[in-house]
């Protein structure tokens, strides 16, 4: 598990600052097509404005702004070797 684990509710008080006023509300969740990874998109509003942040899931079990890096396929050469 990732060393600097933070946990998503403490990035959203972090990102959106919710209050009673002001609550956070999720407004999408599900599944990347290409690397099968969760997302969840937040709603907050700001005193000027409402804000919308998706967090991804990362293999570490972290969150992030930024979507994990996709996987391409390898092939292993020890499978081949005599």
């Amino acid at each position: 598990m990732n060393g600097n684990y933070i946990s998503l509710g403490a990035l959203v008080d972090k990102w959106l600052a919710p209050s009673q006023s002001r609550p956070a509300r999720v407004t999408c969740m599900g599944r990347l097509i290409a690397t099968h990874g969760r997302y969840v998109r937040l709603e907050g509003c700001t005193s000027t404005r409402t804000l919308t942040i998706v967090f991804f899931r990362h293999d570490d079990r972290s969150w992030c702004v930024f979507p994990p890096a996709r996987t391409s396929p390898a092939m292993c050469s020890r499978l081949f070797a005599q």
